[in-house]
């Protein structure tokens, strides 16, 4: 299996202060050819998202037989913890890249693809926001596919200013950079239920983390600017979540929140086959998404 690319990454943001032109941040590797017949060719492909909770943890509760029932092409993983040490998986005829926080123990995402993406970012390019490995973006012929894991605005909502004044804003530009290129596909825990419909309880938790109107603003920001939650087009009603707190039995009485989204640009709309929430998958306090594409 391939060395993860992590000894040597390259941080960068491209647009706002202190830009530098995009190839200079990627890690340059040979374009991807995909066969005729091949997921990422104009067939289609599955893409999963999941927030793991931690990558040694999930790997003993069924993610290897979850990954075997699936078959994705694109695994996508958020907040798997692993410590800035070299990490691989089981998984042969998969591509892997790592990213961690600079913290022991905390944050992290990792992609796992079936094909070799032309290039490899680690980060935006921002000191201040790429010090927890929450953001991983890979290059293919037809579009860019980021993985993010949004910052918590924590308890008391001691980060919520960070979260929504700087991240968010940081984001939203860095993927509208991207998408001046080409097509843009971004997933991952987003650690905010966009619309009431969106978690159980919304009343009760109207300013809880990951509820603020602060966040759900942001949130429509990026809907507004020209993104698609892909789940949203095919399910319209509530009751279906991708978080669970492991306190008061939450999950078994399906008292959740969906934080966790695979969204698109728009002119990507006509190529949307499905989207999914596995909430019968356990192992994490976060179920698996998914989305399926036909180019």
């Amino acid at each position: 299996m391939r060395k993860p690319l992590g000894a040597n990454r390259e941080r960068g943001v491209w647009g706002g202060e202190g830009t530098v032109a995009p190839p200079r941040h990627f890690l340059e590797e040979p374009a991807a050819q995909f066969p005729p017949n091949h997921p990422l060719a104009p067939s289609g492909f599955v893409m999963v998202s999941w927030n793991v909770n931690g990558i040694r943890a999930i790997l003993k509760k069924g993610f290897y037989d979850f990954v075997a029932n699936v078959q994705p092409d694109i695994i996508c993983l958020q907040e798997t913890r692993t410590n800035g040490e070299e990490f691989s998986l089981e998984l042969p005829g998969f591509e892997q890249y790592w990213y961690s926080a600079d913290k022991k123990g905390y944050s992290g995402t990792a992609v796992l693809s079936r094909e070799k993406p032309q290039k490899v970012l680690y980060g935006i390019g921002l000191k201040e926001h790429d010090r927890e490995g929450r953001l991983l973006t890979l290059e293919f012929p037809n579009f860019f596919l980021v993985n993010v894991y949004t910052p918590n605005a924590q308890a008391g909502l001691k980060r919520l200013s960070y979260r929504t004044d700087k991240w968010d804003i940081a984001f939203l530009g860095f993927l509208k950079e991207l998408e001046k290129k080409k097509p843009v596909i971004f997933c991952g825990d987003l650690n905010v239920a966009h619309k009431e419909i969106d978690l159980a309880r919304p009343k009760d938790n109207k300013r809880s983390p990951g509820f603020t109107d602060e966040e759900r603003t942001r949130f429509d920001q990026i809907i507004k600017s020209g993104f698609v939650d892909t789940y949203r087009v095919f399910h319209k009603d509530g009751g279906h979540y991708t978080w669970w707190s492991y306190r008061t039995n939450a999950r078994a009485r399906n008292v959740g929140w969906r934080i966790d989204y695979v969204c698109m640009s728009e002119s990507l709309a006509s190529h949307l086959v499905a989207a999914e929430i596995h909430d019968d998958v356990l192992g994490s306090d976060h179920c698996p998404v998914s989305a399926t594409f036909s180019f």
